[in-house]
């Protein structure tokens, strides 16, 4: 079995802006510079010949190339936060190439959740969630970055990744790069 998604990698400048952005973080475990990205889609653990599916399906979506950009923190997991993030503004291209992507997935036969997407760049875990003093310099700490903005960027590749889980976080690893149909307005 392998543990997969589909994503978008960060350009170099998106990426710097965003390791800055975590400069002083209090709490919790930072998410890696080489392991930002956008998810598109979860697969979770499937064995092979559904990944090999999933890939022909993924060579079939056509999207042109749009940009994207950061629109400052948040966090997940209401009173006892459990992940740190980038928000990043929903355009009208990352929109499309979502549900081309949902659907090349479900028609190789992987059944996904129902979900509101709200794209996002994980920064910094937090475990089993944040309490007390921590949840308090958290909240502080995105108080004072609230602001944080980069972009636009332009996005021209999507990426079928597998995720490799270990002691100190996970990696990742391409198994297959999608290009877009060009910049935004060709296609």
């Amino acid at each position: 079995m392998i543990r997969a998604f589909v994503g978008i990698p960060l350009p170099e400048e998106a990426a710097d802006a965003l390791e800055a952005a975590q400069a002083g973080i209090p709490a919790g475990r930072i998410v890696p510079y080489d392991n930002f990205h956008l998810t598109l889609a979860f697969l979770g653990e499937q064995p092979r010949p559904v990944l090999e599916d999933v890939h022909d399906a993924l060579e079939a979506v056509r999207v042109p190339g749009f940009s994207l950009r950061v629109d400052g923190l948040g966090m997940f997991g209401g009173a006892r936060p459990r992940v740190l993030f980038a928000e990043l503004a929903v355009e009208p291209g990352l929109a499309q190439l979502h549900r081309k992507v949902l659907r090349a997935v479900r028609e190789a036969g992987i059944e996904l959740p129902r979900e509101r997407f709200r794209p996002h760049v994980t920064l910094a875990r937090f475990g089993d969630g944040l309490r007390g003093e921590d949840a308090a310099e958290m909240q502080a700490f995105v108080a004072r970055r609230i602001g944080v903005r980069a972009g636009p960027f332009a996005v021209e590749r999507f990426v079928l990744y597998r995720s490799h889980l270990g002691r100190a976080g996970p990696t990742y690893e391409a198994l297959s790069e999608y290009p877009l149909a060009g910049p935004a307005g060709e296609g």
